[in-house]
């Protein structure tokens, strides 16, 4: 059941990313495409999620589930600080 969440959780991540950056393609609001990336990146974080409690669940990648998820973070803060018009 665990692994389904997973795989559901990744699959929304992939589907906000997909619309927010063909939103971006149609209005080329800077603000979209920094959401967009930022999902993108959670769309990483998601598979890695799965990957590190499903498929190997000897090894620990949460060191890089949290360094995505900062960077994801990141983007999108650095989009609504700096670059926002």
């Amino acid at each position: 059941m665990a692994e389904a969440v997973y795989l559901l959780c990744a699959l929304t991540s992939v589907t906000c990313a997909v619309l927010l950056l063909r939103a971006w393609r149609r209005t080329r609001m800077k603000l979209l495409l920094y959401s967009g990336l930022c999902f993108s990146i959670f769309t990483v974080n998601n598979v890695l999620l799965f990957v590190d409690l499903v498929l190997i669940p000897d090894q620990d990648l949460s060191l890089a589930r949290t360094l995505t998820s900062l960077v994801a973070s990141g983007v999108l803060l650095f989009g609504l600080i700096w670059d926002v018009s």
